[in-house]
């Protein structure tokens, strides 16, 4: 007898599953309903309202709600509208062992001597640095070091790498190979991407610039000291006296004509403010070499700027870092900023090999400052930062390699960041140390003074940051 046949079982929706599809038929429901309505109702989203159309009605047209502005009768509201971050470094000497440093076959390469420092540099809106010496070739000449300066057209394009934007070329060594070696050094910086200001090629061009950064249009200007007789055109250089091809291509003061140096100062500030310059920048070489004290021409020089209205004052030649001051105009009404000299960017000067053996010739500082300006046309100082620096020396001999420090104490353990030896750790907190006590106690009172002045110009514009801006 067959079995009879097996009886095949109903499977059963589980109750969770069944509530599932219950509700997901619901909100279909819902959703159509909804459409509907909307639809039969003419209700349409405008913007972040919803607007009622209802039968028979054009399309509604929503008009946006104005900006707000500010009530009839009282003033608009002030408000930042460009801000710019000026740097400038020191003297970059080019003294033989550092120019061998770059030679590679045939050729030079030293832009290896800015890749710790590069960083710092390229942050800023503008960086400047004084080129102290001439790229004037080797066509019947050689490389040379102190006291005649001619290195290879490699520097110039190592500081653009390096972050630069801009070499001062009017310095006691600008001369050194003639106007022929003034002309090319300016070919050559240009050449590489960088501009120029201190001389220029031709005399009819302008021996100033004004620059637009950020919007902030700042007048800029740079010269050295010379000895000027009756002929204004060709000043004695360093004691070599330019000829008449070099006439009125170098920006040159003497110090015993400084009435002749302030009516032209008073003369390319009014005509960079008839170009538009807002603000003001001095880069001058000048002073005594390796002393850490301004001395008193430099005051009065300073002083006479600050009342013809320039705002920053930055120094160089002296090798060594100098003090800084935040001055006042005599009528009480204008201030500047003056460092008297940023030291020694790059060179070989050590404690070891010159007669100044404190140090000093080793150190530098970075001075950035920041012009700020707002919506009603004022345009204001309101910081200022230093970063003293130190030029670290691996190897001996020919083997030697430069490399320019940035001593932020942000970093944490110099020796590890460098590869640093705990002798060579031990020199660049020494260099600190002699940066700190010259500068540094002038450094904070005008970091302080400039950041209270820039909160009461806040406050009088009604803007309320608690600081600066």
């Amino acid at each position: 007898m067959s079995n009879p046949p097996r009886r095949r079982r109903r499977r059963r929706i589980h109750p969770i599953i069944k509530l599932l599809f219950s509700l997901a038929a619901i909100g279909l429901m819902l959703y159509f309903a909804t459409f509907a309505f909307k639809y039969c109702m003419g209700l349409f989203m405008t913007g972040e309202e919803y607007v009622v159309q209802l039968p028979g009605q054009e399309s509604p047209i929503v008009e946006e709600l104005p900006e707000e502005t500010a009530a009839p009768g009282e003033p608009e509201k002030v408000t930042e509208v460009g801000r710019a971050t000026i740097l400038s470094a020191g003297d970059l000497m080019t003294h033989l062992p550092i120019v061998r440093s770059g030679k590679v076959g045939n050729a030079y390469n030293h832009s290896y001597i800015f890749d710790y420092i590069n960083p710092y540099v390229s942050a800023a809106d503008y960086a400047v640095v004084n080129l102290e010496t001439t790229l004037s070739g080797t066509d019947g000449k050689e490389y040379t070091g102190y006291p005649k300066f001619n290195a290879p057209d490699s520097f110039a394009s190592a500081a653009y790498l390096g972050g630069f934007d801009m070499m001062l070329t009017a310095n006691n060594h600008c001369y050194d190979y003639g106007t022929e070696g003034l002309l090319r050094t300016l070919e050559v910086v240009k050449t590489a991407g960088l501009e120029t200001l201190g001389t220029v090629s031709q005399a009819t061009e302008e021996k100033y610039t004004v620059k637009e950064l950020n919007g902030i249009k700042v007048g800029m200007i740079n010269y050295t000291f010379a000895e000027i007789n009756d002929d204004r055109n060709t000043p004695l250089i360093n004691g070599l006296p330019t000829k008449e091809s070099a006439a009125g291509l170098i920006n040159a003061f003497d110090y015993d004509n400084l009435d002749m140096f302030y009516a032209e100062m008073e003369n390319y500030l009014t005509a960079m403010k008839a170009a538009g310059a807002e603000a003001t920048v001095l880069f001058i070489h000048w002073g005594d070499e390796y002393t850490t004290k301004a001395n008193a021409n430099q005051k009065a020089i300073a002083q006479k700027m600050c009342d013809l209205g320039v705002d920053v004052i930055v120094g160089s030649h002296p090798h060594v870092v100098q003090t800084m001051e935040l001055l006042n105009s005599s009528d009480e009404a204008h201030q500047t900023l003056c460092a008297y000299s940023l030291g020694n960017f790059l060179s070989n000067q050590r404690a070891t090999n010159i007669d100044l053996t404190t140090g000093h010739s080793e150190d530098s500082v970075l001075l950035s400052f920041t012009f700020v300006e707002y919506s009603d046309g004022s345009v204001c100082l309101e910081g200022v930062q230093l970063l003293p620096t130190w030029v670290l020396i691996r190897g001996s001999g020919d083997g030697r390699t430069y490399h320019i420090l940035p001593l932020d104490e942000a970093t944490e353990d110099w020796k590890t960041a460098f590869d640093l030896s705990t002798s060579q750790a031990s020199d660049a907190e020494s260099s600190l140390s002699r940066t700190k006590q010259i500068i540094w106690g002038d450094y904070e009172n005008i970091r302080f003074a400039i950041e209270q002045k820039a909160t009461e110009h806040h406050q009088s514009l009604g803007i309320f940051t608690g600081g600066v801006g």
